[in-house]
């Protein structure tokens, strides 16, 4: 059987309607609607060929992404596309580059910072493209302790002018996406001085660049920072580099609508509360938490079709052999990534729910759920893209040696997810967040104010610090109430655990500071729990389609009870399950992989991503494989000739014992 016939086999076992399940995965009908036509639409076009980034040199790389760029937004404009089908058809085209930052960042900090004089002014030209922006915050010696950043923005009342200087190697801007050779705007994070005074780090919008020759303006030291990790990858993205040398702004290109300077050179705090941007953060962390699931499911895509065209030993009397995805080891390494995909794309929905929360209770002046929603969106954040790249490696060594060919799709994945671990912030500093808002969680425990939102589980503290689980059956595991009060008791002991430590300390910050393994691992067991209560919930609900729910609920007791036995450790030494209930929770999970077996290629159809968005030849919708395998290594350029260059300079003289001859 080839791929092709082994695919259709597999989609022909499915006990589900995939159709439905596409729309569960979209959100909507009309989301799937538009995200259906778009990945189509940039599929269909050959300017969006991707194939041939391994080989490109550099440069070549460089100009063929500004050429989709531009040819993307004619397209934009031409058919013309609503500003939602923009978005999709931006992603779809699946390369870095200057625009991400354009309308992810520079566009925004606009919107969220500026006054609505500066509003006007600077989006009617970045809204058309007329000016190209970029965000300009890390710098060489600082990237996560913004308050560090060197920059600064003096204001001369002689002139009504800042001028902008970076005093030391460290101060240089470093990392800012389409900074190095595109961007000729940015928004540009500095200190602010005044009459001697630092009021901290304050946001202004400053041209760098001439707009008539693109020749960097006097005073600024601009360029690319280097080539990053991988072949292709995110090196179509001119990250860069930025200094000033005394360089001068009118006043009111700083960002005025949390405060402002008076032409007097008073600071002068705006009425409007400084707290108004972390909504701005909220949304980029939420969308930074959709893009895990996205990117973890496109790596298990690819290991899952793979996994089933891929036949490996377990030949009888020479016969046929067994698909890899029957060995129950891929099932166990691959079952709970499929799993992590469905349960980051649904928490990734409630925190689309929870941006527009806090956005209508800010506006409101109703801080009360902030200090919440930063927590867990700097949790999420964190807990979702250390799994993700890790799962991206995974689903690579899960095909196997083939799975290292670039043209798996899967090492360029990989090189271009990763980051995210890092930007936006640190995963590991983005727990210690997370840590410091349980400890005060737990401290308020006895004041009678009864907690709220993902922390709401505090409330039962008396109830969890005593209970046992009631978990008696492997299928005991399947009852949502059980599996969420171990989850709950687990994180709450091990947030109890972490105070209780932190108390004996007379200095807390040394205490902190002593505690930091365990307080990670603390904020990671309550980001755990908000995943599979949300997922949960998302059971709870209304879910269309026929055997669609049977499914998700297979991948949610899947994705819950690896993390028990990933996590065991913990689950153990809090005394929240037993030994025995750790061995039925691992039997149920066995018997939920063999559930999940028949329906696992059309759980990833149901991604429905285009061949040209996977980029893989191993993930191929048809399953056809190995001719493609074939196909591609022909394309490389090495193959241009039978016998390669060199041979006469150096392998000929080699082996003819002519080493005198050789061109050494």
């Amino acid at each position: 059987m080839d791929g092709d016939d082994q695919l259709a086999h597999e989609r022909s076992k499915a006990e589900f309607n995939v159709d439905d399940m596409k729309i569960v995965w979209a959100g909507s009908r009309h989301a799937f609607e538009v995200s259906n036509r778009m990945s189509r639409l940039v599929a269909s076009d050959p300017v969006f060929e991707k194939s041939n980034r391994a080989v490109m040199t550099r440069k070549e790389l460089f100009k063929n992404t500004l050429r989709k760029s531009v040819h993307a937004w004619k397209l934009i404009n031409e058919l013309p596309l609503s500003e939602e089908e923009s978005v999709m058809f931006r992603y779809f085209m699946d390369q870095p580059g200057f625009m991400d930052l354009h309308w992810r960042m520079f566009v925004p900090a606009i919107k969220g910072q500026g006054t609505e004089e500066q509003k006007q002014k600077w989006l009617s030209l970045a809204n058309k493209m007329k000016i190209i922006g970029c965000y300009a915050q890390t710098e060489l010696g600082h990237g996560s302790n913004v308050q560090g950043l060197e920059t600064t923005a003096t204001f001369d009342p002689q002139t009504d002018q800042f001028i902008l200087h970076s005093p030391t190697q460290t101060s240089s801007k470093w990392w800012p996406g389409g900074l190095g050779k595109v961007s000729t705007h940015a928004v540009v994070y500095a200190r602010l001085i005044t009459n001697g005074k630092d009021h901290g780090v304050h946001g202004f919008i400053v041209q760098l660049r001439n707009l008539d020759d693109h020749s960097p303006l006097p005073g600024i030291t601009i360029g690319d920072i280097g080539v990053k990790f991988g072949n292709g990858a995110y090196n179509s993205m001119d990250n860069g580099f930025l200094m000033f040398d005394k360089f001068r702004i009118p006043r009111d290109q700083m960002l005025m609508r949390l405060s402002k300077v008076t032409r007097e050179g008073k600071y002068v705090p705006s009425d409007v509360p400084r707290q108004l941007m972390y909504g701005t953060m909220v949304s980029v962390r939420q969308t930074i938490v959709s893009n895990a699931s996205v990117a973890m499911a496109r790596a298990v895509c690819i290991a899952t079709r793979y996994s089933a065209v891929r036949r490996q030993f377990g030949s009888q009397n020479g016969g046929i052999e067994t698909q890899v995805i029957d060995y129950k080891t891929q099932q166990n390494r691959l079952f709970p990534l499929l799993a992590s995909a469905y349960a980051f794309r649904f928490v990734g929905e409630w925190l689309k729910w929870l941006y527009t929360d806090v956005t209508q209770r800010l506006e409101a002046s109703d801080f009360a759920t902030l200090p919440e929603a930063h927590a867990c969106t700097a949790g999420l954040k964190s807990m979702t893209t250390s799994a993700t790249s890790d799962g991206i490696e995974e689903c690579r060594k899960l095909c196997g040696g083939h799975g290292y060919l670039w043209c798996s799709g899967l090492p360029e994945l990989f090189a271009v997810y990763v980051p995210a671990c890092t930007y936006e912030g640190d995963n590991v500093v983005l727990q210690l967040q997370v840590a410091r808002f349980l400890m005060k969680s737990v401290s308020q425990l006895s004041s009678g104010k009864a907690p709220a939102g993902t922390t709401a589980y505090m409330g039962r503290a008396k109830h969890l610090l005593q209970c046992r689980s009631s978990v008696r059956k492997a299928e005991d595991w399947l009852n949502p109430a059980m599996v969420l009060e171990a989850f709950e008791a687990r994180a709450l002991r091990m947030a109890v655990s972490c105070a209780n430590n932190l108390s004996k300390f007379e200095n807390q910050e040394q205490g902190f500071s002593e505690l930091l393994a365990d307080l990670v691992e603390a904020a990671i067991a309550h980001c755990q729990l908000i995943v599979v209560s949300k997922f949960i919930v998302k059971l709870e609900g209304e879910i269309k389609g026929r055997g669609v729910k049977n499914q998700l609920k297979n991948l949610c007791y899947i994705y819950a009870l690896h993390l028990i036995h990933k996590h065991l450790g913990d689950f153990l030494s809090t005394n929240t399950i037993t030994s025995e209930q750790a061995s039925v929770a691992s039997q149920q999970l066995r018997s939920l992989y063999s559930q999940v077996r028949p329906n696992a290629v059309a759980l990833v159809d149901a991604f429905d991503y285009t061949d040209h968005y996977l980029g893989s030849v191993l993930g191929r919708y048809d399953g056809n494989v190995y001719p493609k395998l074939f196909e591609e290594a022909l394309k490389d350029p090495l193959n241009d000739s039978v016998v390669p260059d060199g041979y006469r300079e150096y392998i000929r003289p080699l082996i003819k014992q002519k080493l005198r001859s050789a061109r050494l």
